[in-house]
């Protein structure tokens, strides 16, 4: 079952491992809103050193641009989205 629902607010976490990652390190700490569930995939940690894949549920995840960039100077509802997997969100409070 995922853990997140569309519309659910969440944070990238911040946790540096020494293994491979696949969540970009610019939106590390940033709060975004869920806004699709991509469905279950394995998760490339395990993937990129030939380990059983353990499935997690990836989610589209939209960031306002200035959440992630603030000294963007495009207009205030200017969004980036990425895929990242659950284990990487935390869910933020409203």
């Amino acid at each position: 079952m995922a853990a997140f629902r569309v519309g659910d607010r969440v944070r990238v976490r911040t946790n540096d491992p020494p293994t491979h990652m696949r969540t970009p390190a610019f939106l590390r700490g940033k709060v975004g809103v869920i806004e699709r569930d991509q469905g279950p995939f394995g998760r490339p940690e395990d993937l990129a050193y030939g380990r059983a894949p353990r499935v997690g549920t990836v989610y589209r995840v939209r960031f306002r641009q200035r959440e992630v960039w603030p000294d963007y100077r495009g207009g205030p509802r200017d969004t980036v989205a990425a895929d990242l997997f659950e284990h990487w969100l935390d869910r933020e409070a409203s």
